[in-house]
């Protein structure tokens, strides 16, 4: 990547959009003044956005990676191309029709014949073959046409009526969203108490990715399915829908349609995606979202929640933009790319490159995803950052041998890595320790890594603020402002008999131990330690998170522990009965059983090569079970992300509704063995459920715990209980 200081990238740009169009040119001028409004912005932006990827092309190491996902994209374009101008229209003018008898035999077959007459190349994607067929009948002239579009129509209805193409763009049909019912579930009420689970399961092994995406076709029917709103300035996922009187308009769940919080500019991504300009795409979204490696798919849905399609189902689009962002990683100099937009974007008009040290130090207070976000606008906005961080970091530079002034590698090629074998570095807060498997950490390595080279930026670990280090220490060592990025406190803590038993623990305080004591790992022995059955007390996405992660970590943790005894029996046969006391054995004898259950299974997948089904087992030692205290509907995962709940259900958890816990019941040991639950709507009705772990993810209160050491240091903020933000002017 071309190694000029951005500023200097900002003047050769410039000169080079002159030359391209005068016109252009002055469009940018007129950008820098505010003068562009509503559409006519939107269609400037992506003008240049257009022209930055013309120029990024002319220094952009990997031109054959840059080549081939062009090619990729136009075929994408094509497809929609085709759709929109020939089956579409195809659909319409035969009404969907059933050929029963007088379908072909063998419509593949027929297709490629027809390839070879028309000259058209044959390749492995018969969706594709189709539109090229479709876009060839389309450029000859209308007497030359009908034969050819008959045949093409028996071929594409013969497809169709034998369940070939389901998965095509033209057979893409969104579903009608029922708010009371957008779970995925099978309900079934005993006495009253109604719970929820899935008919269909997904296997789960362990901690590797458990969402990889899909394809790109997959990408290509949201992104066509995407009514491109921004031309009727009706972008609703970008700026959210509003009442006649200007206010935030709700949804029928009581939820405010806001739209992105970031204001990102998804139609105009989505518009150039479609038309094939990769990296104008990824400047598109960077000019409002510069981290996006750390938002995007099963991160964020406000802009889903904002789409037009309000009563079907939206456009997936976390899922188009990081795939937008992947398509770039996945080059060579990909990585590098992107760290170069970080500090250059003509798009943003106002601040297009970064600036200069200006002599300012700032401490930020936290590297979670507020913390490292921050700490990226800062430094191009002039000023030294020093993020202190309370745990342990291990420098991503360290990590890979690199310096500040290294060249990054390939990302596809050497960062990225199988979640359950890549190393937790500690940087992103509870990006990396609150975030499951849902979501692919590799790209926390990314922001890492990019700001980590930032000449002007440091870390500090284990850094407790407050204790390290003071207010009054920071003024003395030279920072000219503290940013507090602390994250949230300690959690609620709610009214429970016997709330502080073993068997007992805070949600957050486990998905922490999960992640940062390396006990998902299969090679790691940690001492995090649950049984089942297992019980989720809270209606949040943390609940949720918490629930599909004991699901996945008790088989490894059994595993584990069956693989070690076996090694320790066969030296001493007595060995369980030597080193354990009665409690501690009766355990370990049930550890030992399922593991070995767990060894034995996935020995059996290995050899017929397919991923190992736990869940029957997990189900009939007790499995997970989510307890929320109101019904299903009321819960703020159902509200805000009711998709999780889908994806949780998948992987066999249970939901029960309307329960409220009073009282941890606890064995001959003081251990706990049930919970005793209250009927919210029937405060005469009991119902005990087992339970040797109990989670807690009943929220937290604000971190203010500097205020409590060192009163009155902040002003407060009664509404929230946090500290009163600081407002800055800005001065000429």
């Amino acid at each position: 990547m071309n190694k000029l200081h951005p500023s200097q990238h900002q003047t050769d740009f410039l000169t080079f959009m002159a030359k391209k169009s005068e016109l252009l040119a002055n469009t940018y001028v007129d950008l820098q003044k505010r003068i562009k409004k509503g559409n006519e912005y939107s269609q400037c932006l992506i003008d240049i956005a257009i022209t930055i990827e013309e120029y990024i092309a002319t220094f952009l190491q990997d031109t054959v990676g840059y080549d081939a996902l062009k090619q990729k994209l136009l075929v994408e374009k094509s497809i929609i191309k085709a759709k929109t101008d020939f089956t579409k229209k195809a659909l319409i003018r035969n009404r969907g029709i059933l050929l029963g008898d007088k379908a072909l035999n063998n419509p593949i077959d027929t297709l490629e014949s027809l390839c070879k007459q028309l000259h058209i190349t044959i390749t492995a994607d018969k969706e594709l073959d189709f539109s090229n067929i479709a876009l060839y009948i389309l450029s000859l002239s209308e007497d030359k046409q009908e034969d050819l579009i008959k045949k093409a129509e028996e071929i594409y209805f013969s497809l169709r009526e034998k369940g070939k193409i389901s998965n095509w763009i033209s057979e893409f049909a969104a579903h009608k969203l029922d708010y009371e019912h957008l779970e995925k579930a099978e309900i079934e009420e005993i006495d009253g108490i109604v719970s929820y689970s899935s008919t269909h399961h997904r296997k789960r092994d362990g901690f590797a990715l458990t969402d990889r995406r899909g394809p790109t076709r997959d990408i290509t029917k949201h992104i066509d399915y995407c009514v491109i709103c921004h031309e009727r300035e009706k972008d609703s996922c970008s700026k959210g829908l509003h009442e006649k009187d200007g206010s935030i308009k709700k949804n029928a769940l009581g939820v405010d349609i806001k739209g992105c919080p970031l204001d990102e500019k998804i139609s105009e991504m989505h518009f150039l995606r479609r038309e094939g300009y990769p990296i104008a795409a990824l400047a598109m979204i960077m000019l409002d979202n510069p981290m996006c490696a750390g938002t995007g798919h099963r991160i964020c849905n406000d802009c889903m929640k904002g789409c037009i399609f309000q009563k079907q189902d939206p456009v997936n689009i976390p899922n188009v933009e990081t795939s937008v962002l992947s398509d770039i990683l996945n080059l060579k100099d990909g990585l590098e790319l992107y760290g170069f937009l970080m500090q250059w974007n003509p798009l943003k008009v106002e601040r297009p490159y970064a600036l200069d040290y200006n002599g300012n130090k700032v401490l930020v207070v936290g590297l979670g995803p507020a913390g490292y976000t921050l700490s990226h606008y800062l430094l191009n906005e002039g000023f030294a950052v020093v993020a202190a961080e309370g745990l342990k970091v291990e420098s991503a530079l360290d990590i890979y041998n690199l310096n500040k002034e290294s060249n990054l590698p390939s990302f596809k090629d050497v960062i990225e890595k199988e979640l359950d074998e890549r190393i937790i570095s500690g940087f992103g807060g509870v990006s990396e320790y609150g975030i499951t498997s849902r979501w692919d950490k590799n790209f926390l390595t990314v922001l890492q890594l990019l700001l980590e080279r930032r000449k002007n930026f440091k870390v500090l670990d284990g850094i407790r603020f407050g204790g390290t280090i003071t207010v009054e220490d920071a003024w003395k060592i030279g920072f000219t402002h503290i940013a507090l990025a602390t994250g949230a406190g300690k959690p609620t803590l709610i009214r429970l008999k016997n709330n502080l038993s073993r068997g007992l623990r805070k949600a957050s305080d486990f998905l922490m131990a999960l992640q940062l004591t390396g006990a998902a790992r299969k090679d790691s022995l940690s001492n995090l330690q649950i049984s089942l059955p297992a019980i989720v007390i809270g209606g949040g996405l943390t609940a949720i998170d918490t629930a599909t992660e004991t699901l996945a970590y008790y088989p490894i943790q059994v595993e584990k522990f069956y693989e070690n005894a076996k090694t320790l029996l066969e030296i001493d046969k007595d060995y369980l009965i030597n080193t354990f006391d009665e409690e501690e054995l009766s355990q370990a004898i049930i550890f030992f059983a399922h593991g070995k259950i767990i060894h034995e299974t996935r020995k059996k997948a290995k050899e017929n090569n397919e991923k190992p089904d736990f869940l029957p087992f997990l189900k009939e030692w007790g499995g997970v079970t989510l307890v929320y205290r109101k019904n299903l509907q009321s819960s703020p995962a159902y509200r805000l992300n009711h998709e999780e709940i889908n994806e949780a259900l998948e992987e066999g958890i249970k939901i029960i509704e309307n329960l409220n816990p009073v009282e941890c019941i606890l064995n001959d040991f003081h251990a706990i063995e049930s919970v005793r639950f209250i009927d919210s709507t029937r405060s005469d009705k009991e119902i005990i459920l087992p339970a040797k772990t109990v989670f807690v993810a009943a929220g937290t209160s604000p971190n203010i715990t500097y205020e409590k050491e060192y009163p009155k240091t902040f002003r407060m903020q009664e509404s929230t209980g946090y500290y009163q933000p600081y407002k800055a002017m800005l001065t000429a």
